[in-house]
């Protein structure tokens, strides 16, 4: 079972998942490591999951065309979107306490942005 590291904010959250996780669906779910994880569409979209990853790199598969795309130049410095890795080793990971803007393409929309004005 990986053993995660999430720290965030000056906070450091620690737990096992099972094999093959996804740390934004465990969240969605209200599973470890809900609910210090930020995330959102869960689609590679809104960057909002991004981590910078500090332990447990080398054991991630290369950067698909989607964390390509959102986080450009973050990728060389250690950033991957969550909702993108399935888990199978130990990893540590940091959040920033601003989530990452995605470099294209726009964010989902929210139910506020997209309700009609009489």
């Amino acid at each position: 079972m990986p053993f995660i590291v999430l720290h965030r904010e000056g906070q450091t959250y620690r737990g096992e998942v099972a094999e093959n996780s996804n740390l934004v669906v465990k969240a969605g779910i209200r599973q470890f490591p809900y609910p210090h994880l930020r995330y959102g569409c869960g689609m590679g979209k809104c960057a909002k999951c991004a981590c910078r990853v500090l332990k447990g790199a080398e054991h991630l598969p290369e950067p698909n065309w989607k964390e390509k795309q959102r986080l450009g130049p973050h990728l060389e410095e250690g950033y991957r979107l969550l909702c993108q890795l399935w888990l199978k080793h130990d990893i540590e990971l940091e959040q920033d306490k601003e989530p990452l803007q995605p470099l294209k393409g726009e964010a989902p929309k929210t139910e506020a942005s997209t309700s009609q004005q009489p």
